[in-house]
């Protein structure tokens, strides 16, 4: 899931306003500035983004988050002309995150920005090329018809410039010949201090928290306390890779997918070597290592378990669901609906370390529905449409098939049954007699016991499972810190130590 330091998710959930008595109606007229014409696409999708922060940007409101107050209005659209504004009119089919419309706008100060979708290459709304207007302060104390122009336009990403920073791409073959058209696969490197080509190294792949990028790597670039380590004799001399979480569907998650296509074979058989090939000095398993939060905790496991004669071990740091009869709080086996519990309770998916809930399930898929092409989270490019994509198979509408009704929330159990291929706890318990010897002194989990987004559950269910193997008895270190929230105790830093320990033990 999303580590933003928080991932999967450290998304905060929003509110609902309070009922107001006084509503107006909203329309908008969209205009194309003359500058951006020549890079305009016609055919894409509109988001309306209301947000009562002045502080904030509102397009960037991606997530649920209670303090940003964004609603959010998409639409698709295709002859969106050139030449002349378009009115996007209140009574268009708009999918939204609230319960009100723009016929029933609640009457106030806004904080107003529109969003043109019109990539078609990356999965969410921050894809380079896509178009945007200015933020602008609505009072809305009555029906208005509103002006703005997409004047401005997401730029390409790049990678700091750093000795130590090295940017990798490739043309995937696999993927470009599962996909029928060119897929490409980046990645970013760390190297340590004093490398050497030619020299021998031990090598770490971290992957992303949710949809992380391998631009992720600036952060540590300008994060001047870890470079003056990382630049010191103190720290390891292992290479970092930086994997990128992007896929068709949302994040790829580096696994095997019936609707993404084959990630993980792509990783182990393109990715790695041509990294190692050109970075490393040697291909030993003994010395490669996988880590990660969220998400990333979730993948990085995953790759230790179904790659087990790959990597030497695995840091794995508040990973989503590794076991699906606790995936959050639901029962996918056995549970008829996602949104609502068996005593009919509206179910929460998020809450604070003090366990007070602060975002349902229902509400969250409500806000991956707006992202969604299709009206729904199945193509949102979010955390659900993501492991829809790895974990369903490909339906007749070429879209994932739905674990769970966007709107009801009932599950599909046929649906479910297939989803356990990618369930862990399950996967290691069919395959323990010849997966358990290859895993002996190989699995670090790491998990706040109360996780924001109810995590714990299913490491919890993993846990014991482990502790009740035989031949051989499991030696997973599991450790569970009380009052802890989601990836809270993450550190790239950390994580580099246990390596250089794990190394040292090895020798």
């Amino acid at each position: 899931m999303k580590y933003l330091l928080f991932t999967l998710f450290l998304f905060l959930p929003f509110t609902k306003l309070q009922s107001q008595s006084t509503t107006h109606k909203l329309s908008v007229e969209v205009s194309v500035d003359e500058t951006l014409l020549n890079s305009f696409n016609r055919s894409g999708r509109l988001f309306i983004f209301l947000t009562k922060n002045p502080d904030l940007e509102p397009r960037q409101q991606i997530w649920p988050n209670p303090y940003s107050k964004t609603h959010i209005f998409a639409v698709n659209k295709d002859g969106f002309p050139k030449d002349k504004p378009l009115t996007f009119g209140p009574d268009l089919n708009w999918t939204k995150t609230t319960e009100w419309g723009l016929t029933n706008v609640p009457e106030g100060t806004y904080y107003m920005q529109v969003l043109w979708d019109q990539d078609s290459k990356e999965s969410r709304t921050g894809a380079p090329g896509n178009l945007y207007s200015s933020k602008k302060k609505i009072e809305l104390n009555s029906s208005k018809h509103l002006a703005v122009v997409l004047n401005q336009q997401i730029q390409k990403r790049s990678l700091k410039e750093h000795p130590l920073a090295k940017l990798i791409e490739l043309k995937s073959d696999t993927l470009s010949n599962w996909w029928n058209k060119e897929m490409r696969i980046k990645a970013s490197i760390l190297l340590p201090h004093g490398y050497q080509k030619g020299k021998s190294y031990p090598i770490r792949y971290n992957v992303a928290g949710y949809g992380g990028r391998y631009t992720r790597l600036n952060r540590l670039l300008n994060n001047n306390k870890f470079m003056e380590w990382w630049e010191s004799d103190e720290a390891p001399k292992i290479i970092n890779v930086f994997l990128d979480g992007e896929g068709p569907f949302g994040d790829s998650y580096q696994m095997d997918s019936d609707n993404s296509g084959p990630y993980g074979y792509s990783l182990i058989h393109e990715v790695i070597p041509q990294i190692e090939s050109k970075y490393r000095g040697t291909d030993e398993m003994t010395t490669r290592f996988v880590d990660g939060c969220s998400t990333g905790g979730w993948v990085s496991l995953g790759l230790q378990l179904y790659y087990p004669d790959i990597f030497n071990g695995v840091y794995s740091y508040s990973p989503d669901a590794i076991d699906f009869e606790n995936y959050q709080l639901i029962n996918i086996y056995k549970e008829k609906n996602a949104f609502y519990n068996e005593y009919d309770y509206l179910r929460p998916v998020m809450r604070n370390e003090y366990g007070e809930p602060m975002l349902s399930m229902k509400e969250f898929v409500a806000y991956e529905n707006v992202f969604g092409p299709s009206n729904t989270y199945l193509d949102s490019g979010g955390q659900f449409s993501a492991h829809t994509a790895l974990y369903s198979p490909k339906g007749e509408d070429g879209l994932p098939q739905p674990m769970f009704h966007h709107v009801t929330g009932e599950i599909d159990s046929l649906v479910a049954k297939s989803w356990e291929k990618y369930d862990f706890k399950r996967y290691a318990e069919k395959n323990w007699k010849t997966l358990g010897p290859k895993l002996q002194g190989k699995i670090y989990i790491w998990m706040g016991d109360m996780d924001h987004f109810y995590l714990n559950t299913g490491t919890r269910g993993f846990e014991n499972f482990l502790k009740n193997t035989k031949d051989p008895k499991s030696d997973a270190i599991i450790e569970f810190s009380p009052m802890e929230g989601h990836c809270s105790l993450f550190s790239h830093k950390e994580i580099l130590i246990k390596i250089k320990e794990r190394l040292k033990a090895l020798e």
